[in-house]
């Protein structure tokens, strides 16, 4: 378990930022621990840091995804099991059973990980897992998330600045790593991920997400909010993708 020096440390880096108030008690923030498994995606490990998936991050089934995106980010509880199907299929699973898989297992490379994350860097480099400042450094440039003017809308990242945020990442690392995985996964992947973490932090009043919650989401992997009000399913994300993928670059 990390100390609470440790919390206490990210909690006053975060302390800028209007912290929710999480009163059901169980979902309050914890970032993982040594021993705790964690994946290379933000969104699943805020579900665990918040108790909504098992906070050591180990033996997740289906029904227990299901309960967590829809009480954590109200999404259809359906919204996701098809990514638990490619763990199955792809027998990424190391629990023993295949029924149930830990976070880690997902950041297998060329599977359900690929190059160009906006947050990690490529597993060529040697570790595709864990968040790396200096990858975020430049997302964190491009979508101009410290940038905030008397402009009500700097405070917002619209569809048209993340996705060409995400095109130069990808474009960075294909000059970076002399094996670049330009497979169909990369290509859907990609865009993909900008897509879900979007739909995720949308603000539907103003038509973009909140520059505090996406640092919140990928600096911290803690939600930024309360559970929404509207359900997403599937076809938003969708929606949002063929909008990302609309954008020229």
């Amino acid at each position: 378990m990390r100390g609470l020096f440790f919390i206490s440390t990210l909690g006053s880096l975060a302390s800028g930022f209007a912290m929710p108030n999480f009163p059901v008690k169980g979902h309050e923030w914890i970032p993982a621990g040594p021993q705790d498994s964690r994946s290379p995606c933000p969104g699943i490990n805020v579900l665990a840091n918040h108790g909504y998936l098992p906070r050591n991050g180990k033996n997740i089934d289906l029904p227990t995804l299901q309960n967590a995106v829809a009480a954590a980010y109200n999404y259809a509880p359906n919204t996701f099991d098809d990514v638990f199907a490619q763990v199955q299929a792809m027998q990424l699973s190391t629990t023993g059973n295949i029924s149930t898989f830990n976070l880690a297992d997902v950041t297998k490379h060329g599977y359900m990980e690929f190059d160009g994350s906006l947050s990690r860097n490529d597993f060529y480099f040697g570790d595709a897992q864990h968040f790396d400042p200096k990858i975020w450094a430049t997302m964190v440039e491009r979508l101009a998330l410290n940038k905030v003017t008397k402009d009500p809308m700097s405070k917002y990242v619209t569809i048209e600045t993340a996705a060409k945020a995400r095109a130069a990442r990808v474009a960075d690392a294909m000059k970076a790593n002399p094996t670049f995985n330009a497979s169909a996964l990369e290509v859907q992947g990609s865009p993909g991920t900008t897509a879900l973490y979007l739909t995720t932090l949308w603000d539907d009043s103003v038509g973009a997400a909140p520059k505090e919650w996406i640092k919140m989401f990928f600096e911290f992997e803690r939600l930024p909010f309360t559970k929404p009000k509207t359900q997403k399913t599937n076809t938003d994300i969708g929606n949002m993708f063929a909008k990302v993928q609309a954008v020229q670059v």
